[in-house]
């Protein structure tokens, strides 16, 4: 049976969610990846276009793949999505999307390629380690793995839980010295966002935006005189996912970073979520000590040159 590889349309979104429905494996990922598919698509714009590639057999949708161009001073692109119904795996499906989609990304100015989370909009930060045909088809297509990342968990689930633990008393130790925490609002987006871009991740300002005056999603503050010297933000992707988060080098150890986290995940709490995601983890000993999170996710991210083709 011929297979075709054609550029989907915006209209075919729903075929699309309905296939990683079909096509993923492990618990929630569907939902993630209809979460990435439904935010990434509509947002393409010319400094960071999208490259969404269907694969047919018989005009039967049974192979997606979405890419994107990263910042435009990155030579990077990334491969952000790739699904395969179950009955056409180890038939070169996978082979043809990403071929197809190394061509595309080449010709908007793309160097290299990751199979990896291209954030702010991204579904996992890499490869779940227990999809095997996905890693044995991201080496077989000559990539090389080049990063391992991990998401955390809380549980929400119980009053008991050390994630929803009260932070009233660290708020008052914060208050004597000055320090008022509190739940950020629309009119906090100008200094939010300046902060999180002037210290910490450029992408984060975009998350941080995300996460005010929606439903499902928040974000919450700690200031002196007028000084923001952390913040903390869930729900920007998906509700159930928490971050980013970002305390003031001058704030460290203050204890503010631990309040911060309690008080979305209480949020989160109250919005029926019993298990919080934390994405792309860096300071594991932080989310374990501070809500009782634990690793549950790990990822392989991969590169690939296009130099040489």
């Amino acid at each position: 049976m011929d297979l075709k590889i054609t550029e989907l349309t915006p209209e075919q979104l729903p075929t699309v969610i309905e296939l990683c429905g079909r096509s993923l494996d492990l618990p929630d990922d569907a939902t993630e990846a209809a979460a990435i598919v439904e935010t990434l698509w509509p947002r393409a714009v010319a400094s960071r276009p999208v490259v969404p590639l269907g694969a047919y057999r018989d005009d039967r949708l049974i192979g997606v793949l979405l890419g994107s161009v990263s910042a435009p001073s990155s030579p990077a692109a990334h491969v952000d999505l790739v699904a395969v119904e179950p009955a056409h795996r180890r038939q070169g499906v996978a082979r043809a999307l990403v071929s197809r989609a190394e061509q595309r990304l080449a010709g908007l100015g793309a160097q290299e390629v990751l199979l990896a989370g291209n954030p702010p909009y991204y579904a996992w930060p890499g490869i779940d380690v227990r999809y095997t045909p996905a890693i044995c088809a991201a080496e077989a297509l000559g990539y090389a793995r080049d990063s391992t990342a991990w998401n955390m968990t809380a549980d929400l689930s119980s009053d008991e839980s050390p994630a929803l633990r009260t932070t009233v008393p660290a708020e008052q130790r914060l208050a004597d010295q000055g320090v008022t925490v509190r739940r950020a609002e629309p009119a906090d987006l100008p200094v939010l966002t300046a902060f999180a871009s002037g210290i910490f991740d450029g992408t984060w300002a975009v998350e941080v935006a995300e996460s005010i005056g929606r439903d499902r999603a928040g974000c919450h503050l700690a200031e002196r005189d007028g000084n923001v010297l952390g913040f903390a933000a869930w729900g920007s992707s998906r509700p159930g996912w928490f971050g980013p988060m970002g305390t003031a080098p001058a704030a460290a150890g203050s204890g503010i970073g631990g309040v911060l986290l309690r008080r979305c995940l209480a949020d989160q709490r109250a919005a029926g979520i019993t298990r919080a995601q934390i994405g792309w983890v860096g300071p594991v000993r932080f989310y374990s000590g501070s809500a009782g999170a634990w690793i549950e996710r790990v990822f392989f991210g991969y590169r690939r040159s296009l130099r040489d083709q």
